[in-house]
């Protein structure tokens, strides 16, 4: 298969090219992944338009479509930035909150009588764990009924919820409006970079993507800084109906201005406006579709993301790896007040201050990495005729990745030592700057390398959520046991082990691994 990605969708001929591992589930991989027929049907199943009439129909619809005003690609760059601009907002909003409250949960402990460090950290790391399930959700219902709708809806529930977390009465009810918000809050991170691939191409989406992936690193690294303040000086409640706030300004900026950029939503909506049913049908025959039977196809979609996980190793080993060090990210935000308030003295609203070494090192790898990785895909896409490949994302990946196990390194061992607060500090910026560094390249890799690119985005959410919630569980009782450098030695050895060979190994075999997989573009 050619590096350049295909505009068409895959074909049950596809299945012909699959390894024989995916051999083995070939049909359900058809029922999958294989377009949905034609609206107009003649009377036993047979197109009511000859093939050679339809195929030249569908050459000349894709042609228009190209040079389409309404298509997302064509819009002024100003537009196309406003659309960035409000989704990177409802992306930042959603991280937010999940680590807000972080600074204020011995308030939290103390307010609910929380005698339990797991049921304390809980209340934090329980929002991840539906974090995780939501894009098996969302990512289908975008690609159904498009994007701009589910980011609207998800995020004035999202409002609602945290005025429940607010005004709960009981620790039971905080969770169970912790559980309910990082459901509908997992949308925007869900859908946001396949809304950045709509608008921008290949070529020139890397900036574009960078600014998107601050919201859903830099909200979690702005969220305790403001919430150890905000608990410190008027409640830990107040944390939440602030959350609530920025929704409603989120509200008022994106339904007015946000517009639809899933292009065959956009397409099937001008199909159908056209009127004449036998017009519509010869100018995009391949896009008018039946929903019939919305709940299976629903489910159908829904096993896209799973999929793609169990069936492309290198989705799986890419999202492996965005995961552990989403991991490791939350376990700093539990561990961080028990090390700076314990250790340094820090107040609550000071000890918030701590993030602010990740969040530089995220704004670092943002404007220069995101650049290099931008100059360094273009230098390589010249020397190969103009053409690009997912593999010209990997040099940026192999960089970054150096600098997780320094970080991760530095960071342990000064905190071990007691040094001056601002050595950890450093050195979770240095591990910050690997993290966005690292995460910028695998999602430009999935959302280039997949048809489906918000379904490979949902499959690398899901694992990294999970391992987000699972990682503050037991961090208090690692670090307990092995001491901040030891336990700190054991995830950089982690990042060493999966995130240096793996690239390596990609940039040499990743071609060859599309080309027999159904699965990709």
């Amino acid at each position: 298969m050619s590096g350049q990605p295909s505009t068409s969708r895959p074909t049950t001929s596809a299945s012909s090219t699959v390894s024989a591992a995916e051999t083995v589930h070939a049909d359900a991989l058809a029922d999958t992944m294989q377009p949905v027929p034609s609206l107009f049907r003649g009377g036993e199943g047979e197109s009511a338009i000859p093939e050679d009439k339809k195929e030249e129909a569908l050459e000349n619809a894709e042609d228009d479509w190209a040079h389409d005003p309404a298509n997302p690609r064509n819009w002024t760059l100003g537009k196309k930035w406003t659309t960035v601009a409000i989704i990177s907002f409802y992306t930042f909003v959603t991280p937010l909150a999940s680590s807000m409250m972080a600074p204020g949960l011995p308030q939290i402990a103390e307010h609910y009588n929380i005698s339990s460090p797991t049921t304390q950290n809980l209340t934090l790391s329980v929002f991840l764990l539906t974090f995780a399930i939501g894009p098996l959700f969302f990512g289908p219902l975008s690609e159904m009924y498009g994007r701009t709708w589910v980011y609207h809806i998800t995020n004035l529930l999202f409002l609602a919820f945290n005025f429940g977390c607010a005004y709960s009465t009981s620790v039971g009810a905080l969770i169970g409006f912790r559980v309910l918000a990082g459901f509908v809050g997992s949308a925007p991170v869900t859908l946001g970079g396949g809304s950045v691939a709509d608008v921008f191409s290949e070529h020139d989406r890397a900036s574009a993507m960078a600014v998107f992936t601050m919201g859903p690193l830099i909200g979690p690294v702005v969220g305790p800084i403001a919430g150890g303040f905000i608990t410190e000086t008027i409640g830990f409640k107040y944390v939440f109906v602030v959350i609530g706030a920025l929704c409603a300004v989120a509200a008022v900026c994106g339904i007015p201005f946000l517009q639809e950029t899933y292009a065959p939503i956009i397409r099937l909506r001008l199909a159908r406006r056209a009127g004449d049913p036998e017009k519509a049908a010869q100018m995009h025959p391949h896009l008018l579709k039946e929903h019939s039977n919305n709940f299976h196809r629903l489910w159908v979609d829904m096993r896209r993301p799973f999929i793609l996980l169990t069936r492309s190793y290198v989705c799986f080993l890419l999202s492996l790896y965005m995961a552990l060090m989403y991991g490791i990210y939350y376990l700093m935000f539990t561990t961080f007040p028990l090390l700076f308030a314990g250790v340094y003295h820090f107040s609550t609203g000071i000890s918030g201050l701590a993030y602010i070494g990740l969040g530089l090192g995220f704004m670092v790898a943002t404007v220069i990495g995101a650049s290099v990785a931008d100059k360094i895909y273009k230098s390589l896409a010249s020397k190969n005729g103009g053409v690009g490949k997912p593999e010209m994302r990997i040099p940026a990946l192999i960089f970054g990745s150096l600098f997780v196990p320094i970080g991760l390194f530095w960071y342990g061992w000064s905190a071990q030592a007691a040094t001056h607060w601002i050595m950890p500090v450093i050195g979770s910026g240095i591990f910050g700057f690997g993290m966005m560094t690292t995460y910028l390249p695998i999602q430009l890799y999935l959302v280039d390398t997949f048809q489906y690119a918000a379904s490979a985005l949902a499959a690398a959410s899901v694992f990294r959520s999970l391992l987000g919630f699972a990682f503050p569980l037991f961090g208090v009782q690692m670090f307990a046991a092995l001491g901040y450098g030891g336990g700190n030695s054991l995830l950089a050895g982690l990042g060493i082990v999966i995130g240096i060979p793996f690239p390596i190994w990609l940039w040499f075999a990743g071609e060859r691994i599309r080309a027999n997989s159904a699965l990709s573009r």
